[in-house]
């Protein structure tokens, strides 16, 4: 998802990004910023039971989508000719809006009509939490489009009280639609809407209509209606009603949002309704609603089983408060590779109380990195695993915080070495169509096994010959982490040779380097989950390469295959010059000594998609339209081209030359999702697909360009058009800004980490496992009370308690830290209830729906 940072040690796509921002209360102590923000992470796994084709072709061609309401975020690749698709797509990002609904949409895909929806899995944002980390099968639940809303309206009610002609009085509404926020986009663009307002009882239903507004989501009506709401018993007039039917507690008002289809038919787009009745007690009600489904939009009509989706979804909201707050806890945390024994750190205990060890581990690898003390942490708790450790050849295989630790760094700091080392080799085996298939029982009709072992060979000699020539590319921090390792497994095995490069290899070859040749797409090295030839030939690649760097650190060991034609096909390989080649590159990799540039740095590819752009010429006659483009981004330059892997770039804008990077209102061209590149020329205005991705091209662009010389202070949200700026008015188009640029990206220029907001995921691990600290501070007194032997397992026999007292003490501290931290965060809690009142715009009222 998110792009690499542009430095040597580039930052993981799960490096978070703001993405929304919390105002606080004007005159309260704590002014300062709260910043709510939200990420999505997990897997689309699989489907099964689809509903067939009827007729002899009962297979469909499936994708995935994941939508915010209405909005589509993500797409995973088409799987062809089957009605239990695997998809095994991993999916990360920040969250950039507000949502009520995350779904996801399973589809048939269909060359010459529109693709069609087989079925949905849609969860209400509240209800993310209970599904949190766990693969869970979903049932698909039908599509009907009077249901697929999103957005909410502005309404105000007024009853009057006019006196007619002859003295008489009567009541009058009065409706007032001020504006909608959050419509849906239709076809990917922004839509056309319009209102109609009704006013409905049981003898009647009168209806008036706005105006079309025009290629926006977020429509500005500002119209008023009137209706006559009773009349007295003397009027004369025929009417619709008569006074004594109908009882103004009877009537509502209904507002119906529709986008208007031009020569095809309107689309509904969500309706609320309001009883007259709230103006019981108030002649004026003024509020926000969020738009419901049609009458019945949920219901169906269809009992047939549309088949299940097997997901794991893990949905964060962080609310991170500002940077002062946090000290005492990052100071101890940050304390953690200085404690002596390391399982009473912090940290570790950390590590020991959460019920999954990857919660700690993410937030834990980032911020010690951000310091500079991962690789003392590390070491110390690589340290502990060796104690345990009696087998030479099992070194550094299990699953233990040291491993994952350094699974996670490697994935952070080594983005670039992997796109540098593997990246044209991946996408020459994923591009071409060359059969690699070995295995006899596994051969199509056709298929020449010796060919086939031919690829295969030329392919993972390729691979490997890049491995182990790759060493001047590795991050130092890897290598530092790996000088440690080899020292100290060294230190535990004296007298195995071999174990000094196990103790490496057990980590770059098997738990790097293997790992992303299998799963690409996990590593941001290709866009998707390979097909499933494509993925039977990465993984004989990745089981030779693993086994090639384990065979050669270990020199005497054989093969571990225990398919009879791999063993077979790996004698090709067992020669010298492998295990001299590995044990060089492991040689080089380990070591402490400085590397020499080479001099010629080769740019950093960071982030490639399609987006539409505004035309940059200068003519005056006709109108500038926008584009569709294919936009590459490296560490030296922005390009954008016709199509993708074109070598001649229509348009270059030097990253040296970028002066900021922002959204753009989209008022601006009544589009959604756009962002201007301010360069040293004219902005270039670009619209992206989704907010997601829109939000992921900004923050790249930012960083990548953030110690540019000469960078804005202030900007224009809007564009410069027709001789003047639409947002301030100023007619030169080399006017100052009107707007502060933004701020608060992270300092850290190596990797992008936002050392507050791990913090806070870290202060909520706490929070959320306040029992099991509890039950290690009990265990420690027991322990520090009865220092016999232990005869039967107790509360405690899970924990790692070197040291009871040390134990006890950090323990003590962390209570203490997250008691003092849970004040400013309830204070907040309590202040963000009161103030998002409900009917606001941030707080809008559920309307009725029957």
């Amino acid at each position: 998802m998110a792009a690499a940072a542009p430095a040597a040690a580039a930052a993981s796509s799960d490096a978070p990004a703001a993405s929304a921002t919390a105002e606080p209360e004007a005159g309260d102590e704590d002014s300062c910023e709260v910043r709510v923000l939200q990420s999505l992470r997990g897997k689309i796994c699989e489907a099964k039971n689809l509903l067939p084709y009827l007729g002899p072709h009962k297979m469909r061609d499936c994708f995935c989508t994941i939508n915010l309401d209405q909005e589509e975020v993500y797409r995973t690749q088409v799987v062809e000719k089957s009605l239990s698709p695997f998809f095994s797509e991993e999916f990360y990002f920040e969250i950039p809006r507000t949502f009520q609904y995350l779904s996801f949409y399973v589809y048939d895909k269909n060359v010459l009509q529109r693709d069609l929806r087989i079925g949905k899995v849609a969860i209400k944002k509240e209800d993310l939490c209970n599904h949190s980390g766990k693969e869970t099968w979903f049932s698909l639940q039908p599509v009907d489009s009077n249901s697929e809303v999103q957005g909410k309206v502005h309404l105000e009610l007024k009853l009057n009280e006019l006196i007619t002609e002859n003295g008489t009085v009567c009541q009058q509404l009065v409706v007032h639609i001020k504006a909608c926020h959050g419509l849906p986009l239709i076809n990917g663009q922004s839509c056309d809407p319009y209102a109609t307002v009704s006013l409905v009882g049981p003898s009647r239903n009168d209806q008036k209509k706005t105006k079309v507004k025009k290629k926006t989501s977020n429509p500005q009506f500002n119209e008023i209606f009137y209706f006559e709401v009773t009349r007295s018993s003397s009027y004369t007039r025929k009417s619709q009603f008569q006074v004594e039917e109908e009882d103004i507690e009877k009537l509502e008002i209904r507002i119906d949002l529709w986008n208007n289809g031009n020569l095809v038919q309107d689309v509904f787009l969500g309706e609320i309704k309001v009883p007259v009745n709230v103006l019981r007690t108030d002649s004026s009600h003024q509020a926000w609603y969020l738009l419901q489904p049609r009458d019945n939009g949920n219901k169906s009509s269809k009992t047939d089983d549309l088949g299940s989706l097997r997901l794991n979804i893990c949905y964060t909201e962080d609310c991170v408060l500002p940077s002062e707050y946090y000290g005492p806890l990052k100071t101890l945390l940050l304390k953690s590779p200085d404690v002596q024994p390391i399982s009473a750190s912090a940290a570790y205990i950390l590590s020991e109380i959460c019920r999954d060890k990857n919660d700690a581990v993410l937030p834990l690898v980032r911020l010690l990195l951000h310091h500079d003390k991962l690789v003392p942490f590390a070491t110390a708790v690589a340290e502990l695993d060796l104690k345990d450790t009696q087998d030479a050849n099992t070194i550094f295989r299990g699953n233990s915080l040291a491993t994952r630790c350094l699974d996670e760094m490697m994935k952070i700091v080594g983005g670039h070495y992997l796109k540098v080392t593997l990246k044209p080799i991946l996408d020459e085996i994923c591009d071409s169509s060359k059969s690699c298939e070995i295995d006899p029982i596994k051969l199509k009709e056709g298929d020449n096994v010796e060919n086939n072992k031919e690829n295969l060979r030329y392919y993972v000699d390729k691979l490997f010959n890049t491995i182990v020539k790759s060493s001047m590319s590795c991050p130092t921090l890897m290598c530092d982490i790996f000088y440690s390792l080899r020292q100290m497994a060294t230190q535990r095995f004296p007298n195995d040779p071999h174990v000094q490069y196990s103790a490496v290899s057990s980590f770059v070859f098997l738990r790097f380097f293997a790992v992303a040749v299998v799963s690409p797409h996990t590593f941001h090295l290709r866009p998707h989950h390979p097909d499933a030839q494509t993925i039977r030939t990465l993984t004989l690649i990745s089981k030779t390469i693993q086994t090639l760097g384990t065979w050669g650190s270990l020199s005497k060991s054989k093969s571990s295959f225990k398919e009879t034609f791999m063993c077979e096909f790996f004698k090709m390989f067992q020669e010298e010059g492998y295990i001299i080649a590995v044990k060089k590159f492991l040689d080089e990799i380990s070591s402490t000594e400085t590397k020499e540039s080479s001099g010629t740095s080769e740019p950093v590819h960071l982030k490639e998609g399609e987006m539409y752009k505004r035309a940059q010429g200068r003519t005056r006659i006709g109108k500038k339209n926008f584009k569709k483009r294919w936009f590459c981004l490296t560490s030296r330059e922005l390009t954008y081209h016709k199509q993708p892997g074109s070598k001649d770039a229509i348009y270059t804008i030097p990253v040296k030359n970028i002066l900021a990077v922002e959204k753009l209102e989209e008022s601006s061209f009544n589009k959604k999702n756009m962002f201007q590149v301010i360069h040293t020329e004219k902005p270039l205005y670009v619209q992206a697909n989704n907010c997601v991705e829109a939000n992921e091209w900004i923050d790249v662009l930012c960083r990548v360009s953030r110690c540019n010389q000469n960078r804005l202070s202030f900007y224009h949200p809007s564009a410069y058009i027709n001789g003047n700026w639409l947002c301030c008015q100023e007619t030169s188009e080399n006017t100052l800004g009107c707007k502060p640029c933004t701020a608060g990206v992270p300092a850290d220029i190596q990797i992008d980490i936002d050392e507050d907001r791990e913090t806070e995921r870290i202060y909520s691990l706490f929070t959320l496992s306040l029992l099991k600290l509890q039950k290690m501070e009990e265990a420690c007194g027991t322990i520090a009370v009865y220092q016999g032997p232990q005869k039967e397992p107790d509360d405690y026999s899970n924990f790692v308690i070197e040291d009871s007292v040390t134990t006890f003490k950090t323990i003590q501290q962390i209570k203490s830290v997250i008691e003092k931290l849970d004040e400013p965060h309830e204070k907040y809690r309590k202040k963000r209830s009161s103030s998002a009142k409900y009917g606001s715009k941030e707080n809008p009222i559920v309307g009725k729906a029957s």
